[in-house]
């Protein structure tokens, strides 16, 4: 329970704070100091989860093989903005692999997939949004594993999710501050991403949760691994 509790200020305390302050005080110039803290940061959680697992080797390698799918389906689609799987993996990895494994395959998918796409004071944000959703697909487990349907729905709501997060750095970036109008204008000018992060959260969700569930599921009852 300590390490549980302790893993969730990791993630939803320690890390968005690193990323905010990261980019006040350090400027834009120097996001390199927040990248650092958001992948240390969130290996130490993942630490603390599996301290007394056994089965923590085999768990890294699945967090590891799906990270590196979804850093080649973003690359892949790369040809279409906005329209990619990787939120789609991200939730599936939360589902089924726990809030540290979730949180990690968001933030190193965009750390790595952006030495494709660009290295820049967004990708902390990156990280720690595609991370936050990976936490609230843990969370939301239980619910998202019943139904497909259910399960898309969700995700396209986390795509919203997503958007919103990212608008707070396109304030922080314009205006080195937030500020709450225009966080409001950037919202409603990003509504058009935002729809098309909703479509293909949902389409690819539909596409994909099932038969990746199977196979994470049926690795980790082969080698006895816990979320």
């Amino acid at each position: 329970m300590k390490h549980k509790i302790t893993s969730y200020l990791i993630l939803l305390v320690l890390i968005p704070l690193s990323v905010i302050s990261g980019m006040i005080v350090f400027s834009q110039k120097q996001y390199i100091f927040s990248i650092i803290a958001v992948s240390t940061l969130s290996v130490i959680a993942f630490l603390l989860r599996i301290e007394k697992n056994k089965t923590g080797i085999e768990k890294a390698v699945i967090i590891a093989v799906i990270t590196a799918l979804s850093v080649l389906s973003r690359a892949a689609f790369q040809w279409a903005p906005s329209f990619k799987p990787v939120m789609a993996l991200v939730v599936i990895t939360g589902m089924y692999l726990g809030k540290e494994a979730g949180f990690m395959c968001g933030a190193f998918t965009a750390l790595l997939s952006n030495f494709i796409f660009g290295q820049g004071p967004w990708t902390p944000f990156q990280m720690l949004s595609w991370g936050i959703i990976g936490v609230i697909s843990s969370m939301l487990s239980e619910i998202l594993k019943k139904n497909v349907i259910l399960t898309a729905t969700i995700g396209g709501f986390l795509g919203v999710l997503y958007s919103l997060l990212m608008d707070v750095y396109t304030v922080l970036w314009i205006d080195s501050s937030f500020v709450l109008s225009r966080y409001v204008a950037v919202v409603m000018t990003s509504i058009p991403v935002t729809i098309t992060y909703v479509v293909s959260n949902i389409i690819f969700l539909l596409i994909l949760a099932k038969p990746v569930g199977k196979q994470i599921e049926r690795v980790m009852l082969k080698y006895n691994i816990k979320a």
